[in-house]
């Protein structure tokens, strides 16, 4: 399988990863409001170690999380796509779909938008059976999106995020799901 170059929703365009963007993503992953549901913001460095996992990622398995670009002014917006997630949880190895927006992203069905176009690559284009997501308890936005492209709460594999410091209010995390066959695409 070739990994597409972009991926183009309406209003998003969905590509891999260019040195212009590590700048913008270096400041969204210092926000401390977006970075509210993770334990802390990212360095530049952390940052820049991130794309450059991501890009490894697309390498090797044909997906990832791809840069996300509001077509009408070529803005960097974030990242949402797909990663191989394997920590040691019950319900893992799996493929998780996840995103990351910039603040004055928000609220506009960008994140939302974006994840059904991932789904339909991976569902399509990777053949994969199921895609998983997850997040911390608080995060209600995230979780959200999540109904919104037609996922559903495995409330008994709801679990306990072992890089997550124990006690830490972000550690309980949700867990949801979608197999190819309940998917909508």
């Amino acid at each position: 399988m070739v990994v597409p170059s972009e991926i183009a929703t309406d209003r998003l365009i969905m590509r891999r990863w260019k040195n212009a963007d590590r700048e913008p993503f270096a400041a969204l992953n210092a926000d401390p409001v977006v970075m509210e549901h993770f334990p802390a913001p990212l360095s530049e460095i952390e940052s820049n170690i991130m794309v450059d996992r991501i890009e490894a990622g697309f390498d090797e398995r044909r997906y990832g999380l791809w840069a996300l670009e509001r077509r009408e002014d070529s803005a960097f917006l974030g990242f949402t796509g797909l990663m191989y997630a394997d920590f040691d949880v019950e319900f893992l190895p799996g493929v998780e779909i996840g995103w990351r927006l910039a603040r004055d992203a928000w609220g506009q069905g960008y994140a939302t938008e974006a994840a059904a176009a991932a789904l339909w690559f991976g569902f399509e284009q990777c053949g994969l059976d199921e895609i998983l997501s997850f997040t911390a308890v608080p995060n209600r936005p995230s979780q959200r999106v999540m109904q919104r492209i037609g996922m559903t709460r495995d409330r008994q594999n709801d679990f306990e995020h072992p890089a997550v410091a124990v006690g830490d209010p972000l550690r309980p995390h949700v867990l949801y799901r979608l197999a190819r066959s309940d998917w909508n695409g």
